[in-house]
């Protein structure tokens, strides 16, 4: 999901599930939403909406509740159940809060990173700056701060009334191992810098129960796309392009700054290509038609851009394919850069079935598979941390269409089902998420143009990796008792027609 914010009369959300919906609409975490449809997390929407000016984020989600029971004829109901969580309480100390005048919007901002003073080693830390915030509100949101940490919804027991102006700032759980003794964890951050506490434990929590719920909304009204606020199209408003000197090194990761600002600096304009038409090939494989001159980290370029406010999904963040839009049109315009898609015989992958090893589904529960935030690996242990993908009421169907989704770096291109399995299934699935190319014998690059066929079509020759731990192909052989198999169809390639080095003036 994208989005969630409501300015200028328009309220936006994309690629929303119906659990998005209910999370956003009531304020709850996920974890908390139970019952409802096996689809409730696989479905997606686009939601659009008109609203009054100045409408209030509370008011914003009592709309949503609305359209939700109008348009899906949602039903739900509150229920407190025992769960797993986090509890957010005062510490020993006094809370190191500073009171707010309760003027602006409310919520928690993240911050870009300092600048790296030519040190790309240093890990920069997480850090947001909250403002007008309740401490329920923010016990609601610290989940989606970092997930690596919290695993479990996060409940308010401060007992601190009113809204509260605070900063502060952590080591990402994926990064700590790197950042040595200048890491701070998440309760560390919590603990010292806010004068809170948080611990983990089954307590008593508000749960948001599904009663009814329609898979189709009634149908838009005939005027709904000339009664919205307009669109403006995904261009920057403005933008300063200025090219690096041969030998140049590789800036540091850059993007949207507060304000609207976007920033990217010593920019290769191979990575633009590729993020900017949504490209998935091996970062080392040629794009056809690309001219020689093009390659991995040549040339590069710094980039100053102003980004439309429509396209500012929230703080920070930007809508994904708006920001895509925005490079296309300056890479065309800027550079007379001309592309194209074509259909092309590749090698991807069809799901078969072996021997199954499956579990009859328990229809009580929700369809999807959901990955497992990944262990820290131990000391001296070179083997990348495994990914754990847990499946629960999904169809091979619904398993086949998530895969490309699970492990994109083995994937190139969706994977067709073709286990003629039916019903639905529960199972876990454990694999490394290392790229093919490390693979021992034959790792493949993931179903696409320049990997050799495994031996007899399938992917049983695929071992292990080099480092340890097991290829996605293994798993699901192994595992599930499925196959893997690759075959020649019809697939999408991008081809570039023509492509200046040098951009027009500014």
């Amino acid at each position: 999901m994208q989005g969630g914010v409501f300015r200028a009369g328009r309220y936006e959300i994309r690629y929303a599930s119906m659990l998005d919906l209910i999370d956003t609409a009531y304020g709850v975490d996920a974890d908390t939403v139970v019952g409802g449809p096996a689809w409730l997390e696989t479905d997606r929407f686009d939601v659009i909406a008109k609203a009054p000016p100045g409408t209030s984020p509370e008011t914003v989600k009592l709309m949503l509740q609305s359209l939700l029971a109008d348009r899906f004829k949602l039903e739900v109901r509150k229920e407190t159940r025992p769960m797993a969580g986090f509890v957010l309480s005062v510490g020993k100390g006094k809370p190191k809060l500073k009171q707010a005048d309760a003027s602006g919007e409310s919520g928690c901002e993240r911050q870009p990173p300092p600048p790296p003073n030519g040190d790309f080693l240093t890990i920069p830390p997480q850090a947001v700056s909250c403002r007008n915030m309740t401490m329920t509100d923010f016990a609601a949101s610290l989940r989606g701060l970092d997930r690596g940490y919290l695993t479990s919804p996060v409940v308010d027991s401060t007992g601190l009334k009113g809204a509260w102006d605070f900063d502060f700032k952590w080591t990402g759980k994926l990064l700590l191992p790197l950042a040595g003794a200048d890491g701070v964890t998440l309760f560390d951050a919590i603990d010292k810098q806010l004068g809170l506490k948080l611990e983990e434990q089954k307590v008593p929590m508000p749960v948001i129960v599904v009663v009814r719920v329609n898979q189709k909304p009634s149908a838009n009204s005939p005027d709904a796309s000339t009664a919205l606020p307009p669109r403006p199209p995904a261009e920057f408003e403005v933008a300063s392009i200025r090219a690096n000197p041969p030998g140049a090194s590789l800036g540091p990761p850059g993007g949207l700054q507060p304000g609207g600002r976007y920033e990217q600096h010593s920019f290769p304009m191979f990575i633009m290509i590729r993020q900017a038409w949504d490209i998935t090939t091996p970062a080392n494989e040629e794009i056809p038609g690309a001219p020689k001159w093009l390659t991995l980290n040549y040339p590069l370029f710094d980039i100053i851009a102003k980004v439309p406010e429509s396209a500012i999904a929230s703080g920070t963040q930007i809508y994904t394919d708006d920001l895509h839009s925005m490079m296309r049109a300056l890479l065309e315009d800027r550079f007379k850069m001309r592309a194209h898609y074509e259909d092309r015989p590749m090698d991807a992958y069809t799901l078969v079935a072996e021997k199954p090893k499956l579990k009859k589904a328990d229809p009580a529960n929700r369809a999807g598979c959901k990955l497992a935030p990944p262990q820290l690996p131990r000391d001296g242990d070179i083997t990348p941390p495994p990914f754990v993908a847990t499946c629960q009421n999904i169809t091979m169907a619904q398993f086949a269409d998530q895969l490309q989704t699970l492990a994109p770096v083995y994937l190139r291109y969706p994977v067709v089902d073709g286990t003629g399995i039916e019903g639905a299934w529960d199972f876990t699935l454990t694999f490394t998420p290392v790229p093919p190319g490390q693979l021992g014998g034959g790792g493949r690059n993931g179903g696409g143009k320049g990997g050799p066929a495994p031996a007899g079509g399938g992917a049983a020759g695929v071992a292990s990796d080099p480092i340890g731990g097991t290829s996605l192909f293994d798993a699901v052989e192994k595992q599930l008792g499925l196959k893997l198999e690759v075959h020649k169809r019809p697939e999408p390639v991008f081809v570039i027609d023509h492509l200046e080095e040098k951009p027009t003036d500014n």
